[in-house]
């Protein structure tokens, strides 16, 4: 009887920690979406400009890479998660700060208009990202490899940014980069995976 109860004991403490590290997965894909729209609603105030919005996509480019790393194993430890969320609150306080740095950028110019096109494609992959985590389409083994295909993203974006200027050349190879991340997205989610 003893043993029986034990063994209850460890199948709930398993069952609790893989939702544990599901419910985790799922807020920082969450956070992931919301840090990438308040980029973009810097953009379209004014509140950033386009060389600000990129310093932060390298900064996203980071956390991505932390993510997909740290999720090759399907597994996120308790330091690894800490790691990230120190990450992730360094990438929140620096958003607030270059949003209330008193540096405005021009939210109708065409670098800002490229910029602003290309951080809502951001939002868009990371929300079905999310969603692909909160329906169970998604294991963490392949949010890890789709992190890693936004760090890709985010690193065009921060490299073409970097200037102050997106031109249409960039935004073309930003968007062939986003066409691929799009299409293996769809293709994760549809696979015969599930967790």
């Amino acid at each position: 009887m003893k043993t029986t109860a034990v063994c209850l004991g460890v199948i709930a403490a398993g069952f609790l920690s893989t939702a544990a590290l599901a419910q985790t997965v799922q807020q920082d894909q969450q956070r992931d979406v919301n840090q990438q729209q308040r980029i973009e609603q810097g953009l379209q105030s004014g509140a950033l400009s386009t060389r600000e919005a990129g310093h932060l996509e390298r900064e996203q480019q980071h956390v991505d890479k932390m993510e997909a790393r740290d999720l090759r194993d399907g597994t996120l430890s308790s330091a690894e998660q800490a790691r990230l969320n120190a990450a992730q609150n360094k990438a929140s306080r620096d958003i607030a700060a270059d949003k209330h740095n008193g540096v405005v950028g021009n939210p109708n110019s065409a670098s800002s208009q490229r910029m602003q096109a290309d951080v809502q494609r951001n939002v868009n992959q990371q929300q079905r990202i999310a969603n692909g985590v909160n329906s169970g389409a998604l294991t963490n083994h392949e949010v890890g490899s789709l992190e890693r295909g936004q760090a890709h993203v985010d690193r065009k974006e921060a490299n073409a940014a970097a200037n102050g200027h997106v031109g249409a050349a960039e935004q073309r190879g930003i968007q062939r980069s986003e066409n691929r991340q799009s299409a293996r997205v769809y293709r994760k989610k549809h696979n015969a995976r599930v967790k």
